[in-house]
């Protein structure tokens, strides 16, 4: 008769030859998703029955073939909260979760106004909401199925869910000098680049790929966002691993910021800088 432990070390085994890079885990999240249950749960569960073993081998099967385990499951765990995702939309990395806790960790006014651009899923509005729930968090995207996602992942919370282009120079006018903070995981891979299968097969190109040299849509974000901010508003943007000093001397040409600073995420790669706007004049 077949086991729970069983499978799941089969299961490891074919994610494993699969090239999936923590197979264990994988088919113990696949496994804990069939069953509904938690994953630290499944030790504690009564063997299963036929049916589970049918949908799990079905689950670890298109796993193998790199279809984003988010995708199988539907959901994306990022900072305190979890996110439906699926096919059309970025899913979140745990990476931007050091660009998150950069932003709670900073002092604000209260209720301060918040702009989320590229916001893709919502991930980073709906954790900022999460934590600030006095903020006004402002969420912009340019994708229908982006902000269909969105919508979904903020309803119920403080955030304005707008579709808007971060290229047009006339975006959200109304919101000049009244931002405290604007923050942004845009597209910034340079065109070109390899990528693993679950991402260049699964992630929409236009959340991916930020021109040449990876700095196309960045350059917006920074002039942008110098004419939101207010005085010694902030600013953090997440870039290539390879383009911290050209993300630093973007900032440094609008001549709007000071502190500018390239930070590293939790691996030690170099993965968002931030600044402070200058006063106005």
């Amino acid at each position: 008769m077949k086991t729970l432990r069983a499978a799941l070390a089969t299961a490891a085994d074919t994610l494993a030859q699969a090239g999936i890079g923590s197979p264990r885990t994988d088919a113990e999240l696949l496994a804990a998703h069939v069953a509904g249950a938690d994953r630290g749960r499944l030790a504690l569960l009564d063997e299963p029955d036929q049916e589970f073993f049918e949908r799990f081998s079905a689950a670890v099967q298109q796993r193998a073939q790199r279809i984003p385990l988010q995708h199988i499951t539907g959901q994306a765990p990022f900072g305190p909260v979890v996110l439906d995702v699926g096919p059309g939309v970025f899913v979140p990395r745990p990476e931007t979760e050091s660009l998150l806790e950069w932003a709670c960790a900073q002092k604000f006014p209260p209720s301060p106004v918040i702009v989320d651009l590229c916001t893709g899923s919502g991930a980073l509005a709906v954790a900022l909401a999460s934590a600030m729930p006095d903020a006004r968090v402002i969420a912009v995207d340019d994708d229908a199925t982006a902000l269909a996602y969105a919508r979904r992942n903020t309803a119920g919370r403080r955030v304005d869910v707008i579709a808007g282009d971060v290229m047009d120079p006339d975006l959200l006018p109304d919101l000049d000098a009244k931002v405290d903070l604007v923050i942004a995981n845009p597209p910034y891979i340079p065109d070109g680049a390899e990528l693993e299968p679950e991402v260049a097969q699964h992630d929409p190109t236009h959340a991916l790929f930020g021109g040449p040299d990876g700095m196309a849509v960045i350059v917006p974000i920074v002039r942008q966002a110098a004419r939101w901010l207010a005085p010694d508003g902030l600013i953090a943007v997440e870039h290539d691993d390879t383009t911290a000093g050209a993300t630093v001397a973007a900032l440094e040409a609008t001549g709007a910021y000071r502190d500018i600073t390239a930070r590293r995420d939790l691996t030690g790669r170099p993965r968002f800088v931030t600044a402070q706007r200058r006063a106005q004049e």
